[in-house]
């Protein structure tokens, strides 16, 4: 038997949604149907080029994006919801990747997770998590070889 979520469910999850600005969330979306969109390299950019014009609105920690889904660790700068912010990522990347690859139609799964942290979680440990997803997944031994990642931790040399 195959689970299929209810419209009714995804609406619950939406429930107590609150957007704070100078709070740190982690995020997580994921593409249309799992697809493998992101394991292009100039798809990919396209995500990652999205995420960074959203930093006067959303300064980024960390993100990771995976070949079929985003981590994405954000502290809220403005009074503005985390749906507005992942309505424009997700509009932006798709009108960008579907021109790029010369097709249409979507390119992300409706909705996304958020998890707002709280003050006794700590903010690197979360950031190392998302990072080493690459690690977890078997696609790299290091993280230092996956090119989709970023973190503000990272010390220029």
């Amino acid at each position: 038997m195959v689970y299929a979520p209810s419209k009714k469910h995804g609406k619950n999850l939406r429930k107590g949604r609150f957007s704070e600005p100078g709070r740190i969330y982690q995020l997580t979306c994921v593409s249309y149907r799992r697809q493998h969109f992101f394991s292009n390299f100039a798809s990919a950019r396209l995500v990652v080029q999205a995420l960074m014009q959203e930093q006067l609105r959303a300064a980024t920690l960390c993100f990771v994006l995976m070949p079929d889904h985003l981590h994405w660790l954000i502290q809220l700068q403005q009074n503005i919801s985390l749906a507005t912010i992942m309505q424009s990522i997700k509009s932006r990347s798709s009108h960008n990747i579907n021109r790029r690859l010369g097709r249409t139609g979507r390119v992300w799964q409706q909705g996304y997770h958020d998890h707002g942290l709280r003050r006794e979680e700590d903010v690197k440990d979360t950031a190392r998590y998302i990072i080493a997803n690459p690690i977890r997944a078997g696609l790299v031994a290091s993280v230092m070889d996956y090119p989709h990642w970023d973190a503000v931790w990272i010390e220029e040399r």
